[in-house]
């Protein structure tokens, strides 16, 4: 099954369009766009690290540690779309009584989650801040959660064919070679086990909405989150999964309405999307 996602603009983007460039005038200097458009559309990296690892994008969200549990905060839109993605991935893949992996796991936002459907959930990240904020307000919440800080690819070496779920949301985008922790996840689920992806698509009207809409003008998001060039187009993650011995289950869209100030899933997959696949053997 290969899925395509175009990015032909609807009616309805057209309207968001208009909207977002009216908010734009309001919106005062602090949301003025510093940058070469051209520049954040075309830019390649000059070296390829070692690691899996980009230490900009680690430090990038060690720095938002402390308010990653801000629900009004700079984490506001993660907060909002995580009921949804939940529901999707319960909905995909029951979760009660699964030993389930959270790839990525920041704060521990989805990892809490999955956890009070009663999945047993281990999560895994690089960045030490965060790790710290998601084991206090285990704590606080009183769930259950192994926090471990390690790559997708170092866990894999040591836990293979050991969970029936894995999550990996927002993680593809910020690392030099999503298609290794695309192969990592592979390996750590065991056969007919289920891997959930999410991430961003790469197209003009994902810069458009997802870096000048999202981040300067609409302050969905802090500035500089994202960088274009690491978006990743569905056909580029199912050829990696499918590389990698996964076969995909689904795939969905993401979707902001600027007008009602609410999120929801299904429809085209032209900006953020989820994928679902499996492991057969």
């Amino acid at each position: 099954m290969t899925f395509q996602a175009g990015s032909d603009l609807t009616v309805k983007d057209l309207n968001c369009m208009v909207y977002i460039g009216r908010l734009s005038r309001f919106a005062g200097p602090s949301t003025e766009i510093n940058f070469s458009i051209k520049d954040a559309m075309t830019d390649t990296l000059t070296h390829k690290p070692t690691t899996n690892i980009d230490t900009a994008e680690i430090a990038k969200f060690e720095a938002m540690a402390p308010i990653w549990w801000d629900k009004k905060g700079a984490f506001k839109a993660l907060h909002d779309i995580n009921v949804l993605r939940l529901g999707y991935i319960d909905k995909q893949a029951p979760l009660f009584g699964k030993r389930v992996l959270d790839v990525g796991c920041g704060g521990g936002i989805l990892s809490e989650s999955m956890a009070k459907l009663g999945a047993e959930v281990t999560g895994i990240d690089m960045g030490e801040a965060p790790l710290a904020v998601a084991k206090l307000h285990r704590e606080e919440s009183g769930l259950s959660v192994d926090y471990q800080q390690a790559t997708a690819e170092e866990f894999a070496k040591t836990h293979p064919d050991g969970f029936d779920v894995a999550t990996c949301l927002e993680l593809l985008e910020h690392v030099p070679d999503p298609s290794s922790v695309v192969l990592a996840c592979k390996k750590m689920v065991k056969p007919g086990g289920h891997v959930f992806f999410a991430t961003l698509n790469r197209n003009p009207k994902s810069f458009l909405f997802a870096i000048i809409a999202a981040e300067y003008i609409l302050g969905l998001v802090r500035k500089g989150t994202h960088t274009y060039r690491k978006f990743i187009k569905p056909s580029e993650l199912e050829q990696w999964a499918t590389t990698a011995g996964l076969t995909v289950q689904d795939l969905t869209g993401l979707h902001y309405n600027p007008f009602l100030r609410k999120y929801s899933l299904g429809g085209n997959t032209h900006v953020n999307y989820l994928m679902n696949f499996r492991k057969i053997t």
